[in-house]
């Protein structure tokens, strides 16, 4: 936990780039998954309640004392889980279907501006110049990574209101997290709960399309689907949230969401090597100064 003078413990920004380095491979997992007839919420419910699983059955051998939580600060679980998961991925997928994925992309990293704001004000985080500058820098640098104002970019009123939802709902999870983590929670409590609770609220979308046999089929014909499963589960989701609330135990927020931009930079990277997808000048520079400022930042 950071102390009264904002300081980050040595080796924690690596835990939180980590964390953003997973989550950039997410479009893999994906790609891969829709191609066995799993729809973008389908993947969301199972990615939850595929890690409450593995968590819940971690802690009853490991540690039963941590699936303890008091009634009072259920809003803190409600948060992450609610306000944070359902609610970021339903404003970006619904963006993603009003704007073009450059755009919908640079509106969902508006998120470290959010969190820089509301941590301002709900913990009294000092707004140091390195702090805004590499706010700043990690927006511009997403906008030229994501390929803003290239031909084809569009944006209109609820576009854009999706789309700063998305960047709202993604920073809400560090505010969330952090109010857990002061109250003495610990970072298994915190996934488990935050995955347990948008699991569940996601089963009604899960539930008609097995029932139907649309997805069983596939999971009874494939080895690999479940192969894909586990690694969406255990690596891209219950590691990575993780490293990630383990990292953010350890600095502020506002360091912790800048750090974490390095995901678009390395979902970019994975497009070029692996999707043989285009990278110009523009995009490059956007790289680079993605990394300066989560340096910029870390470094204090």
């Amino acid at each position: 936990m950071t102390d009264g003078k904002n300081r980050t413990r040595p080796g924690a920004w690596l835990l939180v780039a980590a964390a953003a380095v997973i989550w950039g491979t997410m479009g893999i997992w994906v790609r891969r998954l829709r191609g066995y007839g799993l729809g973008t919420m389908d993947i969301i419910a199972v990615r939850s309640l595929g890690n409450t699983i593995v968590m819940g059955g971690f802690l009853l051998f490991y540690d039963r004392s941590q699936l303890k939580i008091q009634k009072k600060d259920l809003w803190c679980f409600l948060g992450t889980g609610i306000a944070s998961i359902l609610f970021f991925n339903y404003c970006y997928f619904k963006s993603v279907e009003m704007l073009d994925l450059a755009t919908a992309a640079v509106l969902l990293y508006t998120s470290p501006i959010f969190v820089v704001l509301i941590s301002a004000v709900c913990f009294r985080e000092r707004l140091t110049w390195q702090k805004c500058a590499a706010v700043a820098m990690a927006v511009i640098g997403c906008a030229l990574v994501s390929g803003l104002g290239s031909v084809g970019s569009s944006l209109h009123a609820a576009g854009l209101t999706t789309g700063l939802g998305a960047g709202l709902g993604y920073a809400l999870y560090s505010i969330f997290s952090r109010f857990a983590l002061e109250r003495g929670y610990r970072t298994l409590t915190i996934t488990f709960y935050t995955f347990l609770i948008a699991g569940v609220c996601l089963i009604p979308f899960l539930v008609p399309r097995c029932a139907g046999g649309e997805i069983a089929a596939q999971v009874v014909s494939s080895p690999e689907f479940w192969l894909l499963i586990a690694g969406l589960v255990v690596i891209a989701t219950t590691a990575a949230y993780l490293l990630y609330t383990v990292g953010l135990s350890q600095m502020d927020n506002t360091r912790a969401a800048v750090i974490a931009t390095v995901e678009p930079v390395t979902a970019a990277l994975i497009g070029v090597f692996l999707y043989h997808e285009s990278m110009d000048g523009k995009k490059l520079v956007g790289v680079l100064i993605v990394l300066l400022s989560g340096w910029l930042v870390g470094r204090g």
